[in-house]
């Protein structure tokens, strides 16, 4: 019997919230800064448990801010952002970049925000159902802004070609 020998993505990491995140990056505003929302969310996978080494970024449309969180021990990540300009004819939201274990290639979804009337007429989110187009809005939740990540299985959020 021939036994091939292990290689390092076997027996080790990938490590991203110890290699990418060293110091905080997860204010895209300062917290307290006039517009400033906390946003907030889990990042889990397809049987519903935390990835508790993950990372998520995110991105605004014009790509002038961004930031980036690691997952905690219940796969938890937060920024503090503002609601950003939204290109013509499309609804204001961040483009959010998952990095996590298993995946071969990161993910790339979105983050809108509630109760934006440009929602209604933003053309990705226009060719998606009702119940898809739900997993790419963030929920009010006590005065900040709620987003969980499923990668697969019930009620995974959408994830964009890229």
């Amino acid at each position: 019997m021939v036994t091939l020998p292990r290689t390092p993505s076997q027996t080790v990491g990938p490590f991203y919230s110890i290699g990418l995140c060293r110091r905080d990056e997860n204010e895209l505003v300062p917290r307290g800064a006039p517009g400033s929302i906390e946003l907030a969310g889990q990042l889990l996978d397809g049987e519903g448990a935390p990835i508790v080494d993950g990372l998520v970024e995110l991105w605004d449309p014009a790509g002038l801010r961004w930031g980036r969180s690691a997952t905690d021990g219940g796969g938890r990540f937060s920024f503090v952002v503002a609601k950003p300009d939204a290109p013509p004819g499309e609804a204001a939201r961040y483009d959010v970049w998952v990095h996590a274990r298993g995946l071969l290639r990161q993910q790339l979804t979105r983050i809108y925000f509630p109760d934006d009337g440009s929602n209604e007429t933003d053309p990705a989110l226009a060719q998606l159902g009702d119940e898809d187009r739900s997993t790419l809005i963030a929920e009010a939740e006590h005065g900040s802004l709620r987003f969980d990540i499923r990668l697969q299985g019930e009620g995974a959020t959408v994830f964009f070609a890229h």
